[in-house]
């Protein structure tokens, strides 16, 4: 999975899970220091920040102003935050992350789509010659 998906989608799920009873503390925290290293990578810009707020109220609707944001802010570069978004998910789905799901690597591809219950119709011409 790309670094900026992954800490999207790693901040949507803590989101999810931190306003029910069911989050375990460990969940709670790591969803807190991962808002909390984004907001550093923000550097005090308001309006990235208010974009991670409404986010975490309406994940589905400020999914691309946020991935826009992040993007902007160089987090795909930034080891901690990419390893704080990875241990969160690893708290959140287990058996997802046992499994790979966090760790996709996309180099080379064509036609890739990152997530679950996606549809994608791909048409792929030869290159001239080939």
């Amino acid at each position: 999975m790309d670094p900026i998906t992954l800490i999207v989608t790693a901040l949507a799920a803590g989101a999810a899970l931190g306003v029910t009873d069911v989050a375990s503390s460990a969940v709670k925290d790591a969803h807190a220091g991962l808002k909390a290293l984004v907001k550093k990578r923000f550097g005090g810009r308001p309006d990235a920040e208010l974009v991670l707020t409404k986010h975490e109220k309406a994940a589905e609707t400020w999914r691309a102003p946020l991935r826009a944001e992040l993007a902007e802010a160089g987090a795909d570069r930034d080891p901690d935050l990419v390893a704080a978004a990875q241990a969160l998910m690893n708290l959140v789905d287990e058996a997802g992350a046992r499994a790979g799901k966090y760790t996709v690597d996309v180099r080379g591809a064509r036609g890739v789509q990152v997530g679950d219950h996606n549809r994608q119709d791909n048409v792929f011409y030869a290159p001239p010659g080939g």
